[in-house]
């Protein structure tokens, strides 16, 4: 008995070594695109319970079961999954491409990158790709109300660049510049310098906390800026081109040849017409006796027989032509993107032209395993020459005149005043130049022997040139100017980023430590000259004018600074970040030379706790709240007493002004920064397997030592002197929604929704706070009060117009406008004005569909900014001379579309009349609007299509830009605000249609 036990335990153990010799055992490395190793990598056994993970070498062992599982699997967040036959084979080399959808969750932030989830400050991500197809030259129009929080005005000359507001106004009289980080250095140059088409990514950083990495100069919020890369694969070549024709959205017009005349009658009911009504006409009137002599022909006495539209001939429709060809491409060690340009542009106005050449160079590569090199690059040749006309000089002009002579020459000037002739543009010299270079040069080291630790160096260098040439007979009273104008501008950035990223066990540590300096330096230069009696040289011999004259100007300026930030996870839940940063910078006062900025942020995962990981209705859901401060950057002169060249002295009764140096201010040692200090709290969700997702934001900043010039008495000879005085609040909040409503094989249909809203509030003024003893604390000068906002409007209050036989006060007559008496005491006096509105808006929405079917792909995108109760309003009142009788009112034309009063008119909305009212107000109306600002159709061709043509993608498109527009307002667009200011712009509407190729 005892031997077959024996016999039956030795089997046993026998059999197990024979199965455990038959269990084949794996061996690999797993590593990234970049040839890094990745910890944390599942790998399975396909068919089987075996499996494990790689560890902090990316290295894996598994045991194969006997006869079980033919290949083995990997995955990893990030990566797609792949999968390897195992064969015969037992070591393996695994690299794993990274996910296009997962990347889209990882974000730039100042100094690094980071996992959408993982945020806990409020950074946006736009949505480039919807606007790609729009007619934008420059960058940030793809922004505008696309990033909730995020004000993108409209651009209405060709080349410029739109205003960019973050979060509503911090400041009264400082620095409202948004910061602009391109390629992890802070760019200085013009936005319409980079190509619009190399850019890959835009962040937006909107709360203290996010922004607190850029300390001093991130107080108005930072926009991040990252241009493309070659993707691995074989090399692409990628042409596109494209036409946009463009038209005003809202064009207004001049009075023609008759309405010129009623306008003239209008302007003189009172002899026109009869009394008492003057709605009669009075048949002996003769229109000549009172129409400027200039348009009645002196020899029949008649009016001259003219109809020229001066506004129809300076203006015409515009349109872009953009050509762009890239190369780019990526390999195991590096990857590389080649492109250039060249985009023209016309304006409205004639000779309102832009042109860009761009080129750019990205490169990156890895030449060994713990280091990567790169550079990325551009240059910008703008070219903004051309004379335009001032639109006030198109639009005065009266269709009776005629801009030529019968010999055909230009007339110096049809009116006979200083009014010239605005055509005498195509007779003068005009060139303007900007020219720009940028080069971001990097290495960054990953140390081998300490896992998770690199070291980064930017050197970044900014280098401008401006030429501005001029030269015109029609200068200095006609006897004939030139100019020229040099300018320089240059800086460096060196940045020192050191980086360690680590996890232990449920511990996620990321550290960054950065120190850096930035110097930035400008000249200029500018010689004139004047009374040059032969300008066949033009601007290229300044000598031959009698008078000459020499102008120059220099700034330099620098910045050292030093930042730590730590964020922390822990169980891939709870979220911590902490971030100090100190700056010092030159232009700070000699007693205030360095600033400290800290923040701390906290965010909770809720969606991984167990209580709703299974949870079919909730698929992600994370809240966060975080508390930080920035600083506004004060100008680099600012605490400083500077001089001008003036009027200084008097030598003796009666005698002459002696030109010297006078101050204009008084220096101010400890002139401080201003600081913003806000906290923001927000949920980000996403439900019905992310199907509907978005975030919530409500925040809440203050901003003190807003920096503000207080004024001198007049007897100190300094007019001002810069301080910090008060406290404005900001709080608003922001609602951002996608939704995913459609969903197959075939066909997409997804909707993104905005909404954001901000309200600011002066809290103190020198000193005093909201709850001071009224309007003596106010700066009422500069239209600032306690307890309002810093757009207040404050003025009299319009009451109409007074109409024939009203009784009207002296100092008025019918025609002039009906002031308020608000405070009841029968005298119309400065102590009537009252607070009218605000200029900010009560809130602004957008909404975005995109439909895909196949290869067709629709964009259509509303934009909206409505004022709520007496929000959003602008000044509508005309500043032509139509509104009072006199030589110009007569002599010049304006818009047809301005609803002047007259007897016969007595209903019309603006004010109009034979004398100057004793006291006026600015009419003010809602500028709310809603526009259809985006709408882009485009078909990608089969690939079989594309691949029988020689390529590997064609895709032609058609897109509009500002197509329709419902509003209230009058006069030019809503949204300049410009009314029927005789100089505004109109906003273009876009038609465009183009193609790209791929090969």
């Amino acid at each position: 008995m005892i031997k077959k036990t024996i016999f039956f335990l030795s089997f046993l153990v026998l059999l197990s070594w024979e199965i455990k010799a038959q269990n084949k055992e794996l061996k690999g490395i797993v590593r990234d695109e970049q040839n890094l190793p990745i910890p944390g990598v599942n790998v399975l056994i396909s068919g089987t319970s075996a499996g494990t993970v790689t560890d902090m070498d990316g290295s894996f062992t598994i045991s194969q079961p006997t006869g079980q599982g033919t290949q083995l699997e990997f995955s990893f967040i990030g990566y797609t999954k792949k999968s390897v036959v195992i064969g015969t084979q037992t070591t393996f080399n695994i690299q794993m491409e990274p996910d296009m959808n997962a990347l889209k969750e990882v974000v730039v932030v100042g100094y690094g990158t980071q996992k959408k989830k993982d945020l806990t400050g409020a950074v946006a991500s736009a949505n480039l790709e919807a606007f790609r197809k729009a007619p934008n030259v420059n960058i940030v129009q793809s922004l505008q109300g696309s990033v909730a929080g995020l004000n993108i005005g409209q651009v209405n000359s060709a080349g410029s660049t739109p205003s960019i507001q973050i979060r509503g106004q911090n400041t009264f009289q400082g620095n409202r510049n948004v910061l602009i980080v391109l390629d992890g250095i802070q760019y200085n140059g013009s936005l319409a310098s980079i190509n619009p088409n190399d850019i890959e990514s835009i962040e937006v950083l909107k709360d203290a906390s996010s922004a607190t990495v850029y300390g001093a100069q991130a107080g108005n919020g930072v926009l991040l800026i990252t241009s493309k890369k070659g993707k691995k694969g074989k090399p692409v070549i990628t042409y596109s081109q494209s036409y946009a024709s463009q038209t005003p959205t809202n064009k207004l017009r001049t009075l023609n040849r008759e309405e010129f005349v009623e306008k003239v009658r209008d302007l003189n009911y009172d002899q026109a017409f009869l009394a008492p009504n003057y709605t009669t006409p009075n048949p002996n009137f003769d229109i000549t006796s009172v129409m400027d002599f200039t348009m009645v022909d002196q020899n029949t006495n008649t009016l001259k027989n003219n109809n020229f539209n001066w506004l129809d001939a300076g203006t015409n429709p515009g349109q872009i032509q953009k050509h762009e060809l890239s190369i780019s491409g990526a390999s195991d060690n590096s990857n590389y993107l080649i492109s250039a340009g060249i985009t023209k542009q016309e304006g409205f106005i004639i000779n309102d032209n832009f042109k860009r050449k761009n080129i750019r160079v990205n490169l990156e590569t890895k030449p060994t395993e713990w280091l990567t090199v790169g550079v990325q690059s551009f240059g910008a040749f703008n070219d903004y020459s051309g004379a335009e006309p001032t639109l006030s000089s198109l639009t005065r002009q009266s269709p009776f005149l005629t801009p030529y002579d019968e010999n055909g020459n230009l007339v110096l000037s049809p009116t006979q005043t200083n009014v010239l002739n605005p055509f005498l543009t195509y007779d003068v010299e005009n060139y303007d130049t900007q020219n720009d270079f940028y080069g971001n040069f990097y290495g960054i080291i990953n140390f081998l022997f300490v896992k998770g630790l690199s070291y980064r160096v930017n050197y970044g260098n900014n280098y401008r040139i401006g030429e501005s040439f001029g030269a015109s007979k029609y200068e200095a009273g006609q006897t004939g100017a030139a100019y020229k104008n040099h300018t320089r501008y240059s800086d460096y950035t060196l940045d020192n980023i050191v980086n360690y990223k680590r996890k232990f066990g449920l511990h996620d540590f990321d550290v960054t430590l950065l120190y850096g300096a930035i110097e930035r330096e400008n000249s200029s230069t500018e010689a004139n000259s004047t009374d040059i009696s032969n300008l066949i040289m033009g601007y290229n011999s300044l000598e031959q004018g009698i008078n000459q004259f020499a102008s120059s100007g220099a700034w330099k300026e620098s910045l050292n600074y030093q930042m730590g930030r730590v964020n922390y996870k822990f169980k891939d839940r709870y979220l911590l970040t902490g971030t100090v940063r100190r700056d010092g910078y030159s232009g700070f006062a000699r007693n205030e030379k360095w600033g400290i900025f800290p923040a701390a942020a906290v965010g909770w995962i809720v969606s991984e706790e167990s209580f709703l990981k299974d949870n079919k209705v909730i698929s992600f859901l994370k809240l966060r709240a975080n508390y930080g401060t920035t600083g506004n950057t004060p100008g680099r002169y600012t605490s400083l007493a500077t001089f001008s060249r003036d009027r200084s002295y008097v030598f003796g009764d009666g005698g002459a002004p002696v030109f010297g140096q006078n101050a204009n201010n008084l220096e101010n040692p400890n002139l401080r920064w201003e600081k913003n200090t806000g906290v923001n709290f927000g949920l980000d969700f996403g439900l019905f397997s992310k199907r509907l997702s978005g975030a919530i934001e409500y925040y809440e900043s203050t901003t003190k030592d807003l920096i503000f010039n207080v004024p001198l008495p007049y007897i100190m000879g300094i007019t001002t002197t810069r301080t910090n005085i008060g406290e404005l609040k900001n709080k608003g909040f922001e609602i951002q929604l996608t939704s995913e409503n459609i969903k197959n094989d075939n066909f997409l249909w997804t909707t993104t929704a905005t909404l954001s809203s901000n309200r600011n509030k002066i809290i103190k003024l020198v000193g005093l706070d909201e709850n001071g003893d009224g309007i003596e604390d106010d700066l009422v000068a500069n239209g600032q009060f306690i307890g309002k906002s810093a757009g207040a409007i404050f003025g009299f209050a319009y009451d109409g117009l007074y109409q024939i036989g009203d009784q009207i006060p002296a100092g008025y007559s019918p025609g002039t406008q009906r002031i308020r008496d608000t405070n009841g005491d029968g005298i119309i006096s400065a102590a009537d004005r009252i607070i009218l509105g605000r200029t900010e808006p009560a809130y602004t929405a957008s909404l975005l569909n995109t439909f895909s079917y196949k290869g067709l792909t629709l964009n259509v995108f509303f934009n909206s900014v409505q004022g709520g109760k007496d929000g959003y309003l602008g000044d509508v009142i005309p500043t032509s001379v139509g509104g009072v009788r006199n030589d110009n009112s007569i002599r010049y034309n304006y818009f047809s579309d301005i609803d002047y009063w007259s007897p016969r008119n007595p209903t019309g909305e603006f004010p109009r009349s034979l004398v100057t009212a004793a006291q006026g107000a600015t009419i003010y109306r809602d500028r709310s609007f809603i526009r259809l600002q985006d709408v882009s159709l485009s078909y990608s061709f089969d690939k079989k299509i594309a691949s029988h043509l020689g390529l590997s993608d064609l895709n032609l498109f058609v897109s509009g830009k500002n197509l329709a527009t419902w509003t209230k307002w009058k006069g030019w667009d809503p949204e300049t605000g410009q009314g029927y200011n005789e100089n505004g712009r109109p906003v273009m509407k876009s038609y465009s249609l183009g193609i790209n190729i791929t090969f």
